[in-house]
This record gives C-alpha cells, structure tokens and sequence, in this order.
C-alpha cells in the first residue's frame, strides 16, 4: 500500500467517524487546483508540478523537491497529507505541495539557478504570501529559496519575502529552521512518553535515516530527553554501539566517520531490538511484507508516510505504538509558519522565541491527538486524522 492509498484509508476512516457522507469524502480528496507544467533550461525539458490541496485554513504550505522520481501521484498525496498535518498541529495554513522532475545532484549550479527561476516564471499567478507559500523538500535549500525569492520579486515587486520559507538568515529566513523537524519530533517523543507515565532517561532508540532530520533528532533526544541512541542508518550503512553514542560536539556532515561503531547492512536498522524506533528517512519502508520483523515498542514517525496502513494496523493490533508522521514531523511545517509571519509583522525572532513557538504549538497538538485517542478508543494516527478533518470540514 502506498503512501496516497494510505493516505486515503485513513482519511476514509476517520471520515465514516465523523459522519461524513461519499460526497463530502471526495470534495475532500480533490484537490483546488492541480498545475501540471513543463520546464525548459536549454535542450533540457523537464515535468513540473504545484498541486494545491485546500487553503480551508489559510494559505497553501507545503515543499518543493528536485528529484527524478517526482510524480504527479506523489505531489498529490504529499499536498494531501499537507492539509492534514497543518490541521492537525492547529496553524493556519493549508497544504500543498510541488516538484520537478529531474536529478538536482548532477546539475551545475547554473542549471539549477535557471530551474528554480523557470518554476517561479510559470506560478507567479498561483502563489503569494496570502495564496501560496512553498518552502524546501528534497534536494533544495535555502539558497535554492533565495532564488525564488529573488525571481519572484522581480516578476511581481512584492517585497515582504513571505512567499517563500525555509531562505537564508540574511534573506528573511528563520532562527532555528534547521533542526526544526528533529527538535518537533523530540518534542512529540517527550509528550508522547510524559502522558504514558514513561521515563525517557535511558530508553534506547535507533535512527533509521540520519540526514538533517535523524541527525538533530537524536542530538537533542540524547541532549534533552536522555535516551540512548544505540544504532542509526543512512541509506548505504548502519552503525551499532550498544553502549549509546555520544553526539554532543558533533555535525551532521560526515556523522558516520565521526563516530564510528560496529557495521551492519542499511535495512537492518529497522530489525533492531530498541524501545523507540526513529523513521527518519523515506515513505513505505514498513509494509505488512517487513512489519513483524520489527522488535520495537514504538515508533516515531519522521519521514513523511514511512509505514503503510495495512501495517499499520498489524503493529497497533500487537501493542506497538505509532506516533505519527502529520504530527511528529510538523516541526519543520510549523518553523516555516512562524518564518512566514515573521516575514509578514517584518520581524525576526530569536531562535529562543522561535523554539520556545514551536515547542507550545507542538506540546498543545500531541496533548490533543493523546487524548483524543484516549477518549475514542483510536490509535493516535487516527485521533491525529480526527481532528484535522473536524478543523477542515
């Protein structure tokens, strides 16, 4: 099951809670507007995409990725799960999301330059620091933002910046943006344990994907919450120290060489036998072929739909905990939200204020989806889904 159809299955159950008729189901699934474009840079021709899922709560929010398997499938269910996870968290802002379809790894940075101006160039009708705001996903970054940015004015002499987030410091970009999706997900954790009566001193946890996310997850997990990151991965190793790894001092570049430890294969990162398990790498990694392999008691969701939701009703059905993906990795989401506004009030915030934001919106969200699924007898994915779709219907 992929991650639209998980998508959908879950919508639809909440949905049939809610007393949603067919009807009001699909008008919900459908998304405002689809633009589905072409880039041309030279001889090069490349598919693009903005799908706008809802702006029910205010604008459109949602990344944009430079990646050659982007599709027009994967946007929709990305913008899709957008929607949901702003609603989820409490901010005004709706869901969207945006791609092109090429390998931003192999390109000069000229090229690249010209492809980020050319996917402005062909939405500057379509966004807008009340309409839509986009912000980094795979393969771009703040600079990539800046170009953004910088075309945008040109094209149009808005000048608040508040179209974009996720850009430079010196370019209306915000304090703490960088660890903001692991510092929510450590956020999420500690709420998550707090209302279960489970002390986080000492829990092991292994990182599956120790990219930005993974990397300031665990640092801060370790720093704030005291567990044990005993094993992390990146998509070509794993690495294993039962006696829990250190990443105080440390930087996300060349993490693996810093710390070293004993080898393992990548996939074998989801085997291992911890209390937590971290999913901070990629969609549809867990699935009901893998799913009883794991030996964990919960799972933090980080990657955006990295378990399917037929196995994820085979985990929940055996007592292992999921905290999901539209709340745990709302961190960045919500950064961006508060870059945004920044932008708009011509602002910037320290990064004690934002953090101090962020950790409130987060707190007050986790409390919400525990005990909604207390009170409903429902996994927390699912009170997760609940009160979105209230909040959008």
């Amino acid at each position: 099951m992929n991650m639209l159809e998980s998508a959908h299955a879950m919508i639809a159950r909440a949905a049939e809670k809610l007393d949603w008729n067919e009807l009001k189901r699909e008008q919900f699934l459908e998304p405002a507007a689809i633009h589905d474009f072409e880039i041309n840079v030279g001889e090069y021709r490349y598919q693009a995409y903005r799908i706008q899922h809802s702006n029910a709560r205010g604008p459109f929010k949602g990344g944009i990725r430079f990646h050659p398997s982007v599709t027009k499938h994967e946007v929709q269910a990305l913008a899709t799960l957008m929607s949901i996870k702003c609603a989820a968290v409490g901010i005004p802002m709706g869901g969207g999301k945006g791609g092109v379809a090429f390998d931003a790894r192999h390109v000069d940075p000229a090229h690249l330059e010209e492809v980020a101006r050319e996917y402005v160039r062909a939405l500057k009708d379509h966004i807008g620091p009340d309409i839509d705001s986009p912000a980094p996903d795979v393969n771009t970054n703040a600079e990539i933002m800046d170009w953004m940015v910088d075309e945008y004015e040109q094209l149009t002499g808005e000048t608040t910046k508040a179209t974009f987030t996720g850009k430079s410091l010196h370019n209306g970009g915000s304090e703490g943006r960088l660890a903001a999706t692991g510092r929510g997900g450590v956020i999420a954790l500690r709420e998550y344990l707090k209302a279960n009566d489970i002390d986080s001193h000492g829990l092991t946890v292994a990182v599956q994907g120790i990219g930005n996310v993974g990397y300031w997850f665990a640092r801060i997990a370790q720093e704030e919450l005291g567990v044990k990151v005993v094993a992390f991965a990146n998509d070509h190793r794993m690495l294993r120290k039962p006696d829990g790894y250190d990443f105080t001092g440390t930087e996300q570049k060349d993490i693996m060489e810093q710390l070293g430890g004993e080898e393992d294969t990548s996939e074998n990162i989801l085997y291992e036998e911890v209390d937590v398990m971290v999913l901070a790498a990629i969609e549809d990694v867990v699935s009901l072929d893998n799913q009883a392999k794991l030996k964990c008691d919960h799972i933090l969701e980080l990657a955006n739909g990295p378990i399917g939701d037929d196995a994820l009703e085979v985990l929940e059905a055996r007592g292992v905990a999921v905290i999901p993906d539209v709340v745990a990795n709302a961190g960045g989401v919500i950064v961006s939200y508060l870059e945004w506004l920044q932008n708009k009030q011509s602002e910037h915030w320290t990064e004690e204020k934002v953090n101090t934001e962020l950790d409130r919106i987060m707190t007050e969200a986790v409390d919400a989806v525990v005990l909604r699924a207390k009170n409903e007898g429902a996994s927390l994915k699912e009170a997760a889904f609940l009160i979105a779709l209230e909040r959008l219907g």
